[in-house]
């Protein structure tokens, strides 16, 4: 026996099947001559998708050849068709190809003479194909990865296998995508990019040997890609610092974070350009102007590059604005001083400077508290101008007021 299975194996391999051809339209009632001798003690050898068959040749001189029939599976009940003509009777092997996996065939030979009458059939042999290689042992799919997932197997024990095929498909899908082919039967890795954040994949492992053949898939696993970073929350920006803008925002609550990002538009419609990288909780923006009006989001990266989601709404901040301008409310004089007042309706002002003009003079009197000035600096015949400007605690100065003019009479 063990000599024979090694002789029908090399047969396969060289697929021995000289005078093996198919005969092109068998006579759809065969002719029956039962003096041929029959074929017996038939013996095959089945694998995945081909079975392969020897015999004792029959030198009988009346036989020319033999024919074989098999059934289809795919046929309600079986029947038998002629599927080959063996045309040398000294051949002794046959191999059927292209057949399904793990399939139940029936099989029967006969000899035919040179008239082509047949002999009756031999037992029907029964033949089962073998089931198609198993796909990997182990699979595990690694999850939390930024915009990927990593497969891993155990490498195939079989060193009838070439490649393994990696398939994906989505929860909202009902097909299988093909990714890629891992060619080498030690190759146990695969990694899946390019895909969202925080989505969740599944995917399978199919092998393919040297011969062709692929397995049925292996057990599915899922895996998901990593979340990004949580929205920045409570971004808050001043109005009230003068020449810079402070920006102070929640602590980002990610175990991996690595920094934050600042972003700033001069217009909330318009493009933000990046401004600053920090790991604080708060920034300082410093502008070179007066009442300069800026808008801002921040968003967290984690350790990965991963980046939050922007503020559904931009904070809007600005540097503080100049005080308001005041208002002289009157201007007079009682022949030797002049005397003005004004009001401010902006409650910064915390002093007024207060400048004279005359005879293409200037001078200019600071830190004057209260709403009024008096000057006793005056010659009579001469006229003078005088405007006031608002300060407040950190030296920001409003606008002139609009002047007042006030001539000392002569006499």
């Amino acid at each position: 026996m063990k000599k024979w299975i090694a002789l029908i194996s090399l047969s396969v391999l060289v697929l021995f099947v000289s005078g093996c051809t198919t005969d092109p339209q068998p006579p759809k009632k065969p002719v029956i001559d039962q003096s041929l001798p029959k074929l017996t003690d038939i013996k095959f050898l089945s694998e995945v998708t081909e079975v392969g068959f020897e015999w004792k040749p029959s030198f009988d001189e009346r036989v020319s050849g033999y024919y074989i029939y098999r059934s289809n599976p795919e046929v309600q009940n079986g029947k038998l068709e002629r599927i080959a003509t063996i045309k040398d009777k000294y051949s002794s092997h046959f191999v059927d190809t292209k057949l399904k996996p793990e399939t139940q065939y029936y099989y029967r030979f006969s000899t035919y003479s040179k008239n082509k009458r047949e002999s009756v059939a031999g037992d029907t042999i029964s033949v089962t194909t073998a089931p198609l290689i198993k796909s990997v042992a182990f699979i595990k799919a690694i999850t939390g990865l930024p915009y990927r997932v990593k497969l891993i197997w155990r490498p195939h024990s079989s060193q009838r296998v070439a490649s393994y095929i990696i398939q994906r498909n989505e929860f909202t899908s009902t097909t299988w995508k093909q990714l890629a082919v891992v060619k080498g039967r030690l190759n146990a890795e695969y990694i899946d990019g390019g895909l969202k954040e925080n989505r969740v994949y599944r995917y399978r492992v199919k092998v393919k040997t040297y011969d062709g053949l692929i397995s049925k898939p292996s057990q599915i696993v899922e895996a998901g890609t990593k979340p990004l970073p949580i929205e920045i929350k409570n971004l808050r920006a001043t109005t009230d610092v003068p020449k810079k803008i402070l920006l102070n925002w929640d602590s980002a609550v990610e175990k991996d974070f690595s920094y934050y990002k600042v972003y700033r538009a001069i217009n909330p419609m318009l493009f933000y350009s990046y401004l600053a990288k920090t790991e604080d909780t708060q920034y300082e923006d410093l502008i070179n102007a007066n009442g300069k009006s800026y808008y801002y989001y921040v968003t967290t990266v984690d350790k990965d590059g991963l980046e939050s989601p922007r503020q559904q709404n931009a904070i809007a901040g600005s540097s503080l604005a100049v005080p308001d301008t005041v208002y002289i409310t009157s201007s007079n004089h009682d022949g030797r001083s002049i005397n003005i007042t004004w009001k401010s309706l902006d409650k910064r002002a915390v002093k007024y400077s207060v400048i004279k003009q005359y005879k293409g003079k200037k001078k200019v009197f600071t830190g004057v508290q209260g709403n009024s000035f008096n000057d006793s600096d005056v010659v009579r015949g001469v006229e003078y101008k005088y405007n006031v400007v608002a300060i407040d605690k950190y030296g920001l100065a409003s606008k002139s007021s609009e002047s007042t003019i006030i001539e000392m009479p002569k006499e």
